[in-house]
């Protein structure tokens, strides 16, 4: 499938959870750091997502915010 986004983050899924509807999955991507997206459970099983599995952050959002520390 080809997508429009250039935002790809080559990763790991460390984990998935699941919970009713959602998953939480967590992605290690470069440098050892975490990525983390909420999507719906039927998602998760459908990608086939599991612990080791290599997969892409896909990033496509219309707004960012910064905060000034």
């Amino acid at each position: 499938m080809a997508l429009s986004a250039r935002n790809r983050l080559a990763g790991t899924v460390e984990s998935v959870e699941k919970e009713g509807l959602m998953a939480e999955v967590a992605i290690e991507v470069a440098d050892g750091q975490t990525v983390t997206a909420v999507i719906t459970s039927n998602s998760a099983e459908r990608l086939g997502l599991e612990e080791g599995a290599e997969v892409d952050a896909v990033v496509k959002a219309t707004e960012v915010m910064v905060e000034n520390q």
